[in-house]
């Protein structure tokens, strides 16, 4: 892929040319120059300033999902030689959601690094909105979600179970409590992530099927991370509802207390998503090893 390309898809990607510089390696000046004839090659502006910020133009917008569409045909190319040379090779994009990127797929993607270390994955987290938006965006070419709900655009497959657990801290007066009523739930402080977050679209479900609304929570503070959420129970005289994934080491510990909540549980399902149409070799690969990944 012509590097002028790779510079336009870095500037786009960050919206800004100094950290495309810092990206690429080389000067500011040079990121202009490259941006500045390329667009001279399509006669129209392919970004935009506004203030101090720079945004992509329609065109801009249409060169980018293009860039975006030739790499991963680079990438596939380079596999399906690495295939006839026996030896698979290539690299492709995931991003997943705040839980499943701390808590679980670094182990997987491990265990497949150590199957093809040929293939390079690059991994950004989020929250599952964001993973969502950076798949429709074409800046992701696979996304780990853990939320419930679907966009259009993309198709979901399973590839794991969890469960949202009550949990609280050990020094809470809520500790030695054997049981919760679901009415308590409504009264007791509660810390929850925030907006946005797959575990809160998941909990905000629950409710509605358990006729709780979600509003009457008496929530007390909104948090962008499990980890924020753990260190914040450690002082905090109130609950949680967190991955049972993410604190089998502390409830190990005894440092944080789990809760059962009377008739009231919380499954769900973590989910792989990818656009409709064409999925490169890579990816498909990777598909599979997870779907057959004994957890």
């Amino acid at each position: 892929m012509d590097f002028r390309d790779q510079v336009f898809i870095s500037v786009a990607e960050h919206l800004s040319f100094s950290k495309a510089a810092g990206d690429l390696n080389i000067s500011q000046p040079a990121v202009t120059r490259h941006i500045q004839e390329l667009e001279e090659r399509y006669h129209i502006n392919l970004f935009e300033r506004k203030g101090n910020k720079i945004y992509l133009t329609k065109a801009g917008e249409k060169v980018y999902n293009s860039f975006k569409q030739i790499a991963a045909q680079y990438r596939e190319l380079d596999f399906e030689i690495g295939q006839m040379q026996n030896s698979i090779k290539g690299e492709f994009n995931i991003g997943a959601s705040s839980t499943i990127s701390q808590y679980v797929i670094p182990r997987i993607i491990a265990s497949f690094h150590k199957r093809y270390p040929k293939i390079q994955i690059f991994l950004r987290n989020g929250n599952s909105f964001e993973m969502e938006n950076a798949l429709q965006e074409n800046q992701i070419d696979m996304a780990l979600v853990e939320n419930c709900s679907s966009q259009p655009g993309i198709r979901y497959k399973n590839f794991m179970d969890d469960e949202l657990i009550v949990v609280t801290g050990a020094n809470s007066v809520y500790a030695k409590r054997e049981e919760l009523r679901k009415d308590e739930l409504v009264q007791i402080p509660i810390v929850l992530r925030e907006q946005g977050s797959g575990t809160l679209e998941v909990i905000k479900e629950a409710l509605t099927r358990q006729k709780i609304e979600f509003e009457r929570l008496n929530t007390f503070i909104h948090l962008g991370s499990t980890e924020s959420i753990k260190n914040f129970l450690s002082v905090f005289d109130g609950l949680a509802i967190v991955s049972e994934k993410t604190v089998s080491t502390e409830l190990y510990l005894k440092t944080l207390v789990k809760l059962k909540v009377s008739n009231f549980t919380i499954p769900r399902k973590f989910r792989m998503a990818f656009r409709f149409g064409h999925k490169s070799k890579q990816v498909e690969l990777f598909e599979n090893f997870l779907s057959n990944y004994n957890f």
